[in-house]
């Protein structure tokens, strides 16, 4: 055990839910517990690096994941899939539709998932 971890001291306080919600919210995504250390002890600094809730196990993976699925010409696919509907040389039932719009939906979720995992979900789609 480290020496600082042998000193340390446990210090509770009761909050209400909203107060609980908003120190999250200020927190974002940092625990509740190094995060009120920061802010109360030393404000001025930047804030502590510390673990996140859910830490990615495997960056590498995750981001040969994201390329795959930006070369992957599934969204051209969808796109040809598309312009051969409007044009009327695909039928296409009111069912293909919906499984197409739900297939677009899950692409867009799985691509906005991917990158918060990465910590990049900043970045435009």
């Amino acid at each position: 055990m480290r020496d600082a971890a042998k000193h340390r001291t446990h210090v509770t306080i009761r909050v209400s839910p909203e107060q609980r919600a908003q120190l999250e919210r200020l927190a974002a995504g940092m625990p509740l517990g190094p995060f009120m250390l920061w802010r109360s002890l030393d404000p001025d600094s930047p804030p502590p690096r510390s673990r996140d809730k859910f830490p990615v196990k495997d960056h590498i993976a995750i981001s040969q994941v994201l390329a795959r699925l930006g070369d992957s010409r599934i969204a051209n696919n969808i796109n040809q899939l598309t312009r051969l509907a409007h044009t009327g040389s695909l039928p296409v039932s009111p069912e293909t539709e919906d499984a197409l719009r739900l297939v677009c939906r899950y692409l867009v979720e799985m691509r906005r998932l991917l990158l918060r995992a990465l910590g990049l979900s900043d970045v435009p789609p």
